[in-house]
């Protein structure tokens, strides 16, 4: 029970980083480019799972050709789709709407699986897409709102860094040879270093940016963005996974929309409407019906 209990509380403080990372991201699309804003956040993170890598004495994995590629498509999707989509999304959506959206991970999960790999859905399952697509469109497609008042293109496009994220899923689960946790999260952050930085080179140009508060801050965002969710969250998540069945660790992932929402009240000072709250609740239900089919 002690190990259970242990579990939960870092998987919790895990999924509540990954929601930070709703509120962080509005600060950085502030003050830097998307891209560049990815780069620097593996610049600061790949050297640390190297070290961590060398310390704990992980080695490499021995991969071919196909899983390389697949490995390639995973970190443009989950670690560099995922980071510009979400800081693109942030410079136009609130927080609170952004947070709700990041909860339907699990529901575009499994309808890229019935997809893609030809999954069965259960009546649960279903209901979790349901709910999931319910909390998305009534927070989205509001009537108590002037028209113009909301982002649907900010929305569309948290919406597609959830996509990203659940690309990076699907791929990661049609790799012929199982790749640790932590060379994984290495070698994800290293490839997405090097996609993130030719474009950050050519098109943005972050060494011609101002130097002012707006990027003092959103740097400083980058920095916790890519050691708070990024590092920390991976060892707290696999130290609380291993203690956990998949269908514990998966009720966990309800805390991501709920971090969000509270951190844009207290943080960012957004006012939290009727049509957000159901929203959530809408997700949380669908999180729950998917862990626990």
């Amino acid at each position: 029970m002690n190990a259970r209990y242990t579990g939960y509380v870092f998987c919790a403080l895990a999924m509540i980083g990954v929601g930070s990372t709703v509120v962080v991201s509005k600060g950085i699309a502030g003050g830097l480019p998307p891209f560049s804003a990815t780069a620097l956040r593996f610049a600061i993170a790949f050297p640390i799972f190297l070290a961590m890598m060398r310390v704990l004495k992980v080695r490499w994995p021995k991969l071919d050709a196909r899983d390389t590629l697949l490995l390639i498509a995973q970190a443009g999707a989950g670690s560099v789709g995922y980071t510009v989509f979400l800081i693109g999304g942030m410079r136009l959506a609130s927080a609170a709407d952004a947070g709700v959206i990041a909860g339907t991970l699990p529901a575009v999960s499994a309808v890229f699986a019935m997809l893609a790999l030809g999954e069965r859905p259960s009546v649960a399952v279903v209901g979790a897409i349901a709910l999931a697509t319910l909390g998305v469109v009534v927070c989205t497609v509001r009537v108590d709102a002037p028209f113009g008042a909301h982002s649907f293109v900010g929305n569309a496009l948290v919406f597609a860094a959830i996509v990203c994220e659940a690309l990076f899923i699907l791929l990661n689960r049609k790799l012929r040879t199982p790749v640790a946790a932590l060379p994984l999260s290495a070698l994800m952050s290293g490839i997405g270093l090097l996609v993130a930085v030719l474009p950050a080179c050519f098109f943005e140009q972050p060494w011609r940016l101002a130097v002012d508060s707006g990027l003092a801050g959103a740097v400083a965002g980058v920095v916790y963005y890519a050691l708070v969710p990024t590092v920390l969250g991976f060892v707290l998540w696999y130290a609380g996974s291993s203690r956990l069945s998949g269908a514990e660790a998966g009720v966990v992932t309800a805390l991501v929309p709920v971090s969000a929402l509270v951190l844009a009240v207290g943080v960012l000072r957004e006012n939290v409407s009727g049509a957000q709250i159901f929203g959530v609740a809408c997700v949380l239900g669908g999180v729950f019906l998917s862990a626990t089919r």
